[in-house]
């Protein structure tokens, strides 16, 4: 599914991933979790594309075969990638059904796109007022999260990745992002970066990655999350 080599990343000057190496498999779930400044934000949006991180030349990332390491954010997720944002912008004036229908670019009919994004934010507990209003505008934090998840539903890629997706979400959202995502998992790939295991409890992972000074140090299964939490990383 996406295949990293000697994957070694740069921020003006300063390397944060040193040299990793790993395989994510199609139709898994992989937490991530470690420390602050461990590299999870930075190996998340090096995978979308994000030009302010510089990759090495010996560094490839490849999605089902294809090198993706060269291509725009735009190009990335037109071969089936996504990523939702750890603090989700407002745009003001600007509706999710159109950022949609400007994102499938054709692809679907804007009543299709109008009818997956009620029935979506229906099962989410998303309000019909929240959905009309310009995107994450006047929303809260589980709220915007929440868009988040409806958005990558409605576009329908292949690997998905959510940093920090539980961040600034009560329980109840949690619960609802959770089921929505479990729900709708068949064919997909899921990389949840997450500080915490409480989201892990309802979001069952394959495999845990334990990132540590930009490399992965650890994997496991799922009550390796658990021990973490019980141990704190110094068990490592």
């Amino acid at each position: 599914m996406l295949s990293l080599k000697n994957l070694t990343i740069s921020v003006e000057g300063k390397t944060i991933i040193k040299d990793l190496n790993f395989e994510f498999e199609k139709g898994k779930t992989y937490a991530i979790m470690g420390p602050n400044g461990s590299g999870k934000s930075t190996l998340a949006y090096s995978i979308m594309g994000h030009p302010a991180y510089t990759l090495s030349e010996k560094s490839s990332m490849k999605l089902n075969g294809l090198e993706i390491s060269e291509m725009d954010p735009n190009e990335r997720a037109q071969e089936g990638l996504f990523l939702s944002f750890q603090s989700p912008l407002s745009l003001s004036g600007v509706k999710v059904y159109q950022l949609l229908q400007l994102a499938m670019n054709g692809k679907k009919d804007p009543l299709q796109i109008r009818q997956e994004a009620k029935k979506y934010a229906t099962e989410l507990g998303i309000s019909e007022e929240l959905l009309n209003r310009p995107l994450n505008v006047g929303a809260s934090g589980g709220e915007r999260k929440k868009m988040e998840v409806l958005q990558a539903a409605v576009l329908e890629k292949e690997l998905l990745l959510f940093d920090e997706v539980d961040t600034g979400v009560d329980v109840d959202a949690l619960k609802d992002i959770s089921h929505f995502l479990t729900k709708h998992k068949k064919n997909k790939t899921y990389i949840v970066i997450t500080h915490y295991n409480r989201i892990l409890h309802y979001l069952k992972p394959d495999f845990v990655l334990v990132m540590m000074d930009g490399k992965i140090v650890k994997v496991g299964k799922a009550n390796l999350a658990k021990q973490i939490e019980n141990e704190g990383y110094e068990m490592l």
